[in-house]
């Protein structure tokens, strides 16, 4: 079983930079994939980024290619999500999510672990 637990969520202003934390629990989080999603209030859960077991492969939406990095430190069992030049449309709860694989999904559902979320907010 691997518990995820985010932080480093705040609030920021339009152009700012944050670096989301998820610190998991368990050995094996070093073998398995992982992703930060996101859930806006009224809007769906939507997939931010994604990174392989090795943090050799990483994928990214349009939205935040550019100004996102995911990146594991198997070392630490903890994964990141640096956000620079935050926009207001990035304010939402971002969760991380862990699958029990090495390749990352682009399917919610294909991941088998969650953290509680952080709240990002963002203003102008």
């Amino acid at each position: 079983q691997v518990q995820l637990v985010e932080s480093g969520g705040g609030l920021v202003q339009a152009g700012d930079s944050l670096r989301l934390s998820c610190a998991a629990s368990g050995r094996t989080f070093s073998s398995y994939a992982m992703a930060w999603f996101r859930q806006a209030p009224g809007k769906e859960r939507e997939l931010v980024a994604a990174i392989n077991w090795s943090g050799s492969s990483t994928m990214y939406a349009d939205s935040v290619k550019g100004r996102f990095t995911i990146s594991k430190d198997n070392a630490k069992n903890t994964g990141y999500l640096q956000m620079n030049s935050l926009k207001l449309e990035d304010a939402a709860v971002y969760y991380c999510a862990a699958r029990r694989a090495g390749d990352y999904s682009l399917n919610q559902y294909n991941y088998n672990y969650w953290g509680q979320g952080t709240q990002v907010t963002v203003s102008s």
